[in-house]
């Protein structure tokens, strides 16, 4: 994933109103799709459109919009269609797409979309159903698209409503030299992690800080800082049956690991998000940074990197009992097709070029992309050794393993919120580990059944 946008301006309460809007409009249902404009004929799974002349309006992830560049000439050059982009910021991705469906303006014929919001889109009757058109198209090669991504990103209600497009998870970047410096090992448990944070911090005497906790109030950024942990420590979400387990020991063993760690880190946690952590870290500041995979191109570009040969990468460690690494699904992003779209089989025709795996290679050579792997062929090529150097090996097995899912319900958005808010609150130490994740048990209990 491309550094994702937050406005400094946009206030958490900005967002958190967006969400819970779009809640409101999820539990509405398919009744959304009959308040909103007329759906354009059903999507024919068989159909082979002349694509030639043909212009598809996409709407994007604003980070994604130079993917998506690259895209479009591709596109252009195979078919004879062009793109219409329109990127936004990624908290904005799900309310523009559901609102372009519910108004009736159909402005868009394929949608990106976070996969957390999946089941807003899906029973809102914002995505058209591909599950025919899957199957009807075999050269997608479905069993090559990563089993770890393939299912929270694209299915709900056993429908298929999109295919991947770029698969994000997050890996722990270190500072070599600090490491050294202080004699230290590079973190395999998330206690080890926090005692090299500790070390660094009280011995460089404020010079540098020995980890950088991401805590601004929204899921994107504080969702993500507890979800390392709490698949690290052999936590979920939601057990099988899509019940909450936030209150389990796991859980609370998560949090109050990160909350051990935030008088060790680069000031002021609750503060922090891409814009402060990305120049602590690359400027040599600060020791360990968690964050999504591509970050290891700019890592060692000497344009925007000044530790260049000075960091290295580990899968995200484990804490507590668990012995097992695994990685989270932090954002992540699929492609779909407006149910407003006249043209909705050139619009599927450009999500299955998207997700082929010729197109997941190019995106993964050029290092402006952004975009990390959908496919398990794409983990063996040598392109994507290359561009992602030491960090491929990382990459390549928390993909292939058991990664940390996030809720993808028509209610996630809220639920999301309500976590982060209350995880805030104990950072502000207004509460205690175990009392914050019982009141967001609680809470998702509540909305869940």
């Amino acid at each position: 994933m491309s550094q994702p946008l937050f406005r400094p301006g946009t206030s958490r309460r900005t967002v958190l109103r967006g969400a819970l809007g779009l809640g409101a409009l999820a539990a509405a249902g398919p009744l959304l799709a009959a308040c909103g404009g007329e759906a354009g004929e059903a999507l024919d799974p068989t159909g082979r459109p002349d694509l030639d002349g043909v212009t598809l309006k996409v709407l994007v992830n604003q980070p994604n919009a130079g993917a998506f560049e690259i895209l479009r000439k591709s596109f252009k050059a195979e078919t004879g269609a062009d793109l219409q982009i329109t990127p936004v910021a990624y908290d904005k991705l799900l309310a523009k797409s559901v609102l372009d469906v519910q108004s009736g303006a159909g402005q868009f014929d394929v949608i990106m979309y976070w996969y957390v919001g999946l089941g807003t889109l899906a029973a809102g009757g914002v995505l058209e159903d591909l599950t025919a058109y899957i199957k009807a198209n075999p050269d997608i090669d479905t069993g090559d698209l990563l089993p770890s991504i393939y299912d929270p990103y694209t299915l709900y209600e056993g429908k298929r409503w999109g295919l991947p497009f770029d698969g994000d998870t997050h890996i722990l970047y270190y500072n070599t030299e600090l490491f050294e410096r202080y004699t230290l090992e590079a973190p395999r448990t998330w206690e080890d992690s926090n005692a090299a944070a500790e070390k660094i911090t009280k011995d460089s005497r404020g010079e540098h800080y020995g980890v950088i906790i991401e805590g601004q109030q929204v899921p994107i950024i504080l969702g993500c800082t507890f979800a390392n942990r709490l698949v690290g420590f052999g936590g979920r979400f939601l057990d099988e049956a899509g019940k909450p387990v936030l209150a389990s020991d796991e859980a609370v063993a998560a949090l109050q690991s990160v909350l051990d760690a935030a008088p060790h880190a680069l000031p002021t946690p609750l503060q922090t998000g891409f814009d402060q952590a990305l120049p602590a870290f690359l400027s040599g500041k600060a020791a360990q940074l968690e964050f999504w995979t591509d970050h290891s191109v700019k890592a060692q570009d000497p344009e925007h990197s000044q530790v260049v040969d000075k960091w290295d990468v580990v899968t995200l460690p484990v804490g507590g009992s668990n012995t097992k690494p695994a990685t989270s699904l932090d954002a992540g992003f699929a492609l779909g097709v407006s149910t407003l779209s006249k043209r909705k089989e050139a619009a599927a025709a450009f999500v299955k070029f998207a997700a082929s795996k010729k197109q997941n290679e190019a995106q993964i050579a050029d290092p402006t992309s952004g975009s990390d792997p959908i496919r398990t062929s794409t983990l063996s090529a040598p392109v994507f050794k290359k561009s992602f150097g030491r960090a491929a090996d990382v990459v390549a097995e928390g993909l292939s393993g058991s990664p940390l899912v996030w809720p993808n319900g028509p209610k996630a958005p809220e639920l999301l919120q309500v976590l982060v808010d209350e995880l805030a609150l104990a950072f502000q130490g207004k509460q205690q580990a175990r009392q914050t994740l019982e009141k967001v048990h609680s809470a998702w209990e509540k909305e869940l059944g």
